[in-house]
């Protein structure tokens, strides 16, 4: 039987980091523009996030003028 951290192990990657450089943009700036707290935006930014809401990932692509996989990757593990 899985033990709960291989039940929670995702390989979704988040690209906030390098997004918000590029754009010269703060989390705290992002947070107001898209209307959640610094800290939701961080768990996000860190890979901790267990989910993610559709209104909340399209403020954030409207926000940093990008697309959903701007945001997210998916890297699987090998075999």
């Amino acid at each position: 039987m899985a033990d709960d951290r291989t039940l929670e192990a995702h390989a979704i990657e988040v690209h906030l980091d390098r997004l918000l450089a590029e754009r010269g943009m703060t989390l705290a700036e992002l947070a107001a523009r898209v209307g959640v707290t610094n800290v939701n935006l961080s768990i996000l930014k860190n890979g901790r996030a267990k989910a993610i809401r559709f209104t909340t990932l399209t403020r954030i692509c409207e926000a940093l003028d990008c697309q959903p996989g701007d945001l997210l990757s998916h890297h699987p593990a090998d075999g």
